[in-house]
């Protein structure tokens, strides 16, 4: 895989957990618990291939092969970032929204 096209998979999964972490919130939000965890558990997938990116751009540069700074790689890890703080605010939510509803059924 080229640099550039690394980039692109930072960028993707990045985007892919975001995406799935605001989808959890919803789901939480309509009482769907289940999917809202699962959404979260392919949120946590998602950033683990792109931290698998990271890895390999962070072993390349300490055997020597120094890694292009470009705004695209900047872009890329202000995704994977925001990834990051969405799916640990979405974990949070996920649980706030559980325990509402828990918290209604029980009539209180």
């Amino acid at each position: 895989m080229d640099h550039t096209e690394m980039i692109f998979q930072l960028i993707l999964h990045g985007g892919n957990a975001r995406s799935l972490a605001m989808e959890a919130i919803a789901l939480a939000k309509n009482k769907d618990m289940a999917g809202a965890k699962n959404a979260l558990a392919e949120a946590g997938e998602e950033l683990s291939k792109a931290h698998q990116n990271q890895t390999a751009f962070i072993q390349k540069e300490v055997s020597g092969e120094k890694t292009e700074l470009s705004m695209l790689l900047i872009h890329a890890q202000d995704h994977v970032m925001n990834a990051m703080t969405i799916k640990d605010l979405a974990s949070e939510f996920v649980e706030m929204y559980g325990h509402i509803h828990e918290s209604k059924g029980a009539g209180v």
